[in-house]
């Protein structure tokens, strides 16, 4: 750094930008007689910003945080017995640092990836967001990454999807399918069909119940079935069978399910304890790999089925082809139609089945706001049999408060972020390019300052009358701009028609010892979801 430190004898404020060439921008630092290195990719708004503010920035090293230990850094906090946090429950971790260090946060130390920085601050999270430009970087999971680009490159080549994947390779994929994806049109025919699979599942749920009328222990489980099941009919063009009462712990769905849990259980284990995976293969390295190979099979094989059925069809207008037949009639290469089948597969089995365990469970602890839902359904469907209709969904506004509720409070994803693409001033802070920004939604979501009456169960908050104080960035699900879930639309829909279908027939209840929240991949009640369902005759 002797070349650098030389340099503060240059008065660099006299630079214009446009004359400068090669990668780096030397900005004088007045107050520490050094110079600041700044990447291209810094927008000249933040480079003219940081210049102005430079001498009354705090460094970047001064932000308070659990102090890492020679050659443990932090990862020893996350040991077993002598470590201070539970790795299995990253939702009390996100809380514990807010409580002890407040809206700005390093956890730092951490083998093997960059620093971890919280923030609790809407208004940063807001502007760091608006200012993430066309491909923002969502910061990775590491052990997806190895997957695609090393130990299946054979299959993914220049094709990864968008889970895991990042700058022009994401958003030349993304750009590819997310027209098809996100149309309404496109997700508004396939409320017929996930339609007749929630009623099959309903029926599936009659069947299980004991002489409580209570579902099985595993019911969690059952939810999973349902949510595959509509998950491949989306993906894959597909019914799996999934819902069939006979269903052995060795069939194909049931694997998918196993696969899936398995493959998103244990990336907290591999990316946040020691990464051996990354210099060995661990056993769970290994049956992660294997998981993911199992993957890429099933959505290989009925990918090449849906291929050989739009091959055989005589009118292939946008308005008669399904999703997965859309992009195999636009895109010449199959291989995006098998990627993205894993991507929403990957990602959406284990999000949509916790979302719904915990949806599911406030409302049977939550007897008036499921009666409020419940009068609403009424009114929207006199005759319970109703087919489901865009129109008869969007009037549903009680219902997608309550839902939108349960995700502030128990947000089923307890956080987004982003790794910072350019030098940023984040709480009066430096903060350098690379450094990954996480934004804990579970928190933020429950804080007074940006939420009227936190503490407060109240889905009235979202109805658009309201009065109700919230910050548009305190509770953001699906994350938000160009990185927002790419399935969103398609789980708002499952969602939306399980739970009309359900809550117009059924009475939910629950009579056992309270649920606590936990996080395996997901934040959702970790106990046996033993509902009670009761038939309405009205």
């Amino acid at each position: 750094m002797e070349w650098i430190q030389a340099m503060n004898i240059m008065n660099l404020q006299k630079i214009n930008r446009k004359k400068i060439s090669g990668n780096l921008y030397l900005l004088f630092r007045r107050n520490r007689s050094q110079a600041i290195i700044f990447e291209n990719t810094c927008p000249y708004d933040s480079l003219q910003e940081i210049r102005q503010k430079e001498g009354t920035l705090k460094p970047y090293f001064s932000i308070p945080g659990p102090k890492p230990l020679p050659f443990l850094g932090n990862n020893w906090r996350f040991f077993p017995i002598v470590g201070q946090y539970d790795v299995s429950d990253v939702a009390k971790l996100s809380s514990i640092i807010y409580k002890q260090y407040g809206k700005i946060a390093r956890l730092s130390g951490l083998v093997g990836r960059p620093d971890l920085l919280f923030i609790y601050d809407c208004d940063e999270i807001e502007k760091i967001y608006r200012n993430e430009g066309s491909t923002p970087f969502r910061p990775s999971m590491p052990c997806l990454v190895k997957y695609k680009s090393e130990i299946r490159k054979d299959f993914f080549g220049n094709l990864p999807g968008v889970v895991g994947v990042h700058g022009e390779q994401w958003r030349e994929f993304r750009t590819k399918v997310q027209k098809p994806v996100l149309q309404l049109k496109t997700v508004r025919k396939y409320i017929e069909p996930i339609s007749t699979v929630t009623d099959d599942f309903l029926n599936r749920m009659m069947d299980l119940k004991d002489k409580n009328e209570d579902m099985p222990s595993d019911f969690d489980n059952e939810i999973h079935k349902w949510s595959l099941e509509c998950i491949g009919l989306v993906s894959m063009d597909v019914r799996l069978g999934c819902l069939d009462p006979n269903l052995s712990p060795n069939s194909e769905p049931q694997k998918i399910i196993n696969a899936a849990k398995y493959a998103l259980r244990n990336i907290a284990i591999l990316e946040l304890k020691f990464p051996f995976w990354r210099y060995f293969p661990s056993n769970i390295w290994k049956k992660y790999v294997q998981n993911m190979d199992y993957f890429v099979s099933i959505c290989t094989k009925y990918i090449d089925e849906a291929m050989d059925r739009l091959q055989k069809k005589t009118n292939k207008s946008d308005n008669e082809l399904s999703l997965i037949e859309r992009i195999l009639a636009d895109e010449p290469d199959k291989k995006t139609a098998y990627v993205l089948a894993l991507d929403l597969i990957f990602v959406g089995i284990d999000t949509i089945s916790m979302a719904v365990c915990s949806i599911l469970y406030q409302l049977a602890t939550r007897p008036e706001e499921q009666e409020k839902l419940y009068n609403e359904l009424k009114r929207i469907l006199p005759d319970p049999k109703t087919p489901l209709t865009p129109k008869l969904l969007d009037e549903m506004v009680y219902l997608k408060s309550f839902v939108k509720e349960v995700f502030r409070v128990y947000s089923t994803v307890i956080g987004n972020g982003r790794t910072l693409q350019h030098d940023t001033i984040i709480q009066g802070y430096h903060i350098p390019k690379g450094v990954q920004v996480v934004f804990p939604t579970l928190v933020t979501g429950s804080m007074s300052e940006y939420v009227s009456n936190p503490e407060t169960f109240k889905p009235e908050r979202w109805l658009k009358n309201s009065e109700e104080k919230i910050h548009p960035f305190a509770s953001l699900p699906y994350g938000y701009g160009a990185r927002m879930c790419l399935g969103r639309r398609f789980a708002d829909l499952e969602i939306q028609i399980l739970l009309a279908k359900l809550i117009r027939s059924y009475k939910l209840e629950f009579h056992h010892d309270p649920l606590e929240y936990k996080v395996t991949f997901m934040y959702a009640p970790d106990g046996d979801l033993k509902l009670r369902v009761l038939k309405r005759y009205d």
